[in-house]
């Protein structure tokens, strides 16, 4: 029954971190592009670690788990703002058309 749990899990996570790679691939602006892979690969990061924390429920392991998790929930975030604010100093401009 772990196994089945675990590999839901890493099936989602690999959805999402495979939409992540099309929408860095294929969007046609950087604040697009920026914003895809940076929420596709937390949640896609997010599923691998909760299955393998599903995998290893018996070890004492999960802290590991845990702590890769707070720290790729906290940093990629933050990653994405700094880079979205290096773009808006440089004046990179945004192909989105607003209403």
């Amino acid at each position: 029954m772990l196994e089945i749990i675990t590999s839901i899990f890493l099936l989602i996570g690999a959805f999402f971190i495979l939409v992540g790679a099309i929408g860095l691939a294929r969007l046609p602006d950087f604040f697009m592009r920026l914003h895809a892979p940076t929420k596709a690969s937390t949640l896609g990061v997010g599923g691998v670690l909760i299955a393998s924390m599903v995998y290893a429920v018996n070890d004492a392991l999960l802290i590991h788990e845990l702590i890769i998790t707070l720290f790729v929930f906290l940093t990629a975030p933050v990653g994405a703002h700094l880079l979205a604010q290096a773009a808006l100093r440089l004046k990179l401009k945004s192909k989105a058309k607003l209403p």
